[in-house]
């Protein structure tokens, strides 16, 4: 009885922990984000791009390589499957390429747009970090960084961090 609840507390800490839970709201997301872009390419990528190649259903592009119950001709991948007909689901396969296409293109988006905004604060921090003189906010001119009074105006200087 001890080991289950030291497995339990063990398993408690675990999936209590931030980057846990920020895994678990990261998979919710993505399976909403997969069945909006499945809905976009089957509702609305593939239909013009059918009518442009000559009226094609790609949810229909397939291949009997085993004839069902019923003898082919079949007129839709769902009647196919439901003669009991083995298929090759090229027209499925399809959709699937162009939802993951679509779903690698969002992704490299947010991940190039978190790498620029991490480049600048970077940069920010480096220029911060390498000043070695800030601005009199009083008199308005380069004095040493670690001055704690102007050497102008003699003001007193109050401690704030890289002034610039």
């Amino acid at each position: 009885m001890n080991i289950l609840r030291s497995f339990l507390s063990e398993f408690k800490k675990f999936a209590m922990r931030g980057n846990v839970i920020d895994m678990a709201v990261g998979v919710i997301i993505g399976a909403a984000f997969t069945k909006i872009v499945d809905s976009l390419v089957t509702d609305i990528v593939l239909p013009p791009i059918g009518v442009l190649l000559g009226e094609i259903d790609f949810s229909n592009m397939f291949v009997v390589l085993k004839d069902g119950v019923t003898p082919p001709p079949y007129a839709s991948l769902t009647a196919a499957k439901a003669a009991g007909a083995i298929t090759l689901n090229i027209g499925l396969f399809i959709n699937a390429v162009i939802s993951f296409l679509i779903v690698a293109f969002a992704v490299f988006v947010l991940i190039k747009a978190i790498n620029e905004l991490q480049h600048k604060l970077e940069t920010k921090e480096e220029k911060e970090d390498n000043a070695s003189s800030k601005t009199c906010p009083y008199c308005f001119t380069d004095i040493p960084i670690k001055a704690t009074r102007c050497p102008n105006c003699t003001s007193e200087l109050k401690e704030e961090k890289n002034q610039v």
